[in-house]
């Protein structure tokens, strides 16, 4: 890794330092702000890492952003891709025309556990959980009750 020497104009030090000490923000923004602060006064990347407790290879990834994309880039996170989607549009469709459907004898109305249990049995909802179930319904605005 090369080294990167880091300069900040007067005008984002006092932002940085004031974004540090007033209002509520994220906790990962503030130590990337201490991180650029620190890096402008002069300090070695494995010196900040101790004193913010971020590893080293963080540290170059911040100031490099800040290098190349700015002040903003550095303080926010990336977006991140997530966890892919399990359930596609015909699932959803299946667990609303499933919870749409009269209750299964013996019982008077669905609820998300007997819906879950029962869907739990198709093909390609072995895995569904509860709370899946229920963010569907409510996503679709039914009701159970």
């Amino acid at each position: 890794m090369k080294k990167t020497k880091l300069i900040l104009k007067k005008s984002e030090r006092m932002f940085l330092k004031k974004f540090v000490k007033i209002g509520t923000k994220k906790v990962r923004a503030v130590a990337r702000a201490n991180v650029l602060l620190l890096a402008d006064e002069g300090w070695e990347n494995e010196t900040i890492s101790s004193l913010t407790r971020i590893h080293r290879q963080s540290i170059w990834r911040i100031k490099k952003r800040f290098l190349e994309e700015g002040l903003e880039s550095a303080l926010k996170e990336k977006s991140r891709s997530g966890q892919p989607k399990k359930y596609r549009v015909k699932h959803e469709a299946e667990i609303i025309a499933t919870a749409c459907s009269s209750a299964p004898k013996g019982r008077k109305r669905w609820t998300v556990r007997l819906l879950t249990e029962t869907l739990s049995k198709k093909k390609g909802l072995k895995t569904i959980n509860r709370e899946t179930v229920r963010l569907f319904l409510k996503k679709a605005k039914l009701s159970l009750g």
